[in-house]
């Protein structure tokens, strides 16, 4: 079927209502889910309260999610000449349901690295389950139960992305070993990320500014914008049957983008507004995160905001005057003004690049509409 010419939608939501690919991804994830609820529950009755957990759990933050990585891969695919049915229009939307289910599963062992008390506005996993232990009078310590649980959760969904994936590519075999291999990259690529991550949260910080920035950014290129971004464009493009060639253009063209949109989580981490984000105000100043934003502040701090920021950060017990002050900081340093330049700068790096690219016309202005949703947004 030949890409339509229709209004090309200005919002997250409607771009991934396009060609109904929001309800089959929803439907994809909710069928998997539902039949690893029944798998689990099967094992003994006291399963069932781990079937509850994980139907609750993954569901709170799946149906939070904007469906944009998925979004990215179907609209690689289409740009690269996939049709909007068919056996291989299926399969990206299992892939991007895939791709959901990683997500989440990042993000349950996400929250229980950071600590995190919320996502998306309910308890994360972890607190879940330790209220659970705590009102239920349990031996043992709640804390330590809460994590354990989530961490076993993430686990479940990690393997659910697994086969939902290989499920997508059972009848596409030409294209599929591409595939995986793509696939299986990313998830090395993010969990290395993620020690990463922990690595800059326990090495010494503030000293050398510009090594901290570029530290800073080698950690969310391997963790965030990869598997959020450029992986998915590369794996659109491998469904679709496109040369390796066109894979790795697509994937460079996201690279960029992947990490503008990244550094948009940052700033929205100290600047969001809780009712949109989700998360309370500051949430990443008292979790300490090492950012290319709080890098950039302490570049251009003075002694006394400099001592402000670097006793402040990582302090679980800030009050919301203590963000604000943080805030005026971080303004008065000129580093949420750099921060927003270099986005912009990432995001003209990438639309060249996508324009640049040999792709339907179509599946272009879709890209360029999200790639535009991906850094101006507001959660």
């Amino acid at each position: 079927m030949a890409l339509t010419s229709s209004p090309v939608p200005t919002t997250p939501a409607a771009l991934v209502d396009v060609e109904d690919l929001r309800s089959r991804v929803d439907a994809a994830v909710t069928a998997h889910l539902t039949a690893l609820a029944a798998e689990i529950a099967a094992v003994s009755a006291g399963a069932d309260g781990a079937a509850t957990a994980l139907t609750d759990q993954a569901s709170t933050l799946l149906s939070g999610g904007k469906r944009l990585r998925a979004a990215l891969c179907w609209w690689s695919f289409r740009a690269h000449g996939g049709a909007s049915s068919g056996p291989a229009s299926e399969a990206v939307v299992r892939t991007g349901a895939a791709l959901e289910l990683f997500q989440a599963a990042a993000l349950l062992h996400d929250d229980v690295m950071d600590n995190s008390d919320t996502r998306r506005g309910a308890p994360t996993a972890h607190r879940a389950f330790a209220a659970r232990h705590a009102g239920s009078s349990w031996s043992g310590d709640s804390g330590r139960f809460g994590e354990a649980g989530a961490i076993l959760l993430g686990d479940l969904v990690l393997i659910a992305a697994q086969r939902e994936l290989s499920a997508a590519l059972a009848a596409l075999a030409e294209v599929a070993p591409s595939v995986r291999d793509a696939f299986d990259r990313m998830q090395s690529e993010v969990v290395t990320g993620q020690f990463l991550d922990v690595l800059v949260q326990a090495e010494p910080w503030g000293t050398d500014p510009a090594a901290d920035e570029e530290r800073a950014r080698a950690v969310l290129r391997a963790k965030a914008a990869g598997y959020s971004v450029a992986s998915p464009l590369e794996l659109g493009a491998l469904l679709a049957g496109a040369s390796r060639e066109s894979a790795d253009r697509i994937y460079s063209a996201g690279v960029p983008l992947g990490e503008a949109f990244q550094l948009r989580d940052d700033v929205l981490g100290v600047f969001g507004d809780p009712s949109v984000t989700g998360k309370p105000a500051g949430d990443d100043l008292r979790e300490g995160k090492r950012t290319v934003l709080v890098a950039r502040a302490m570049a251009g701090l003075r002694s006394a905001g400099r001592d402000l920021l670097t006793g402040s950060l990582g302090n679980p017990g800030l009050s919301d005057d203590d963000v604000r002050r943080i805030r005026e900081v971080i303004v008065e340093s000129g580093a949420l003004n750099d921060v927003e330049h270099l986005i912009d700068g990432l995001y003209t790096t990438a639309r060249a690049q996508l324009d640049a690219a040999d792709l339907a016309a179509r599946g272009r202005e879709m890209l360029s509409a999200i790639a535009r949703a991906l850094v101006d947004r507001d959660a």
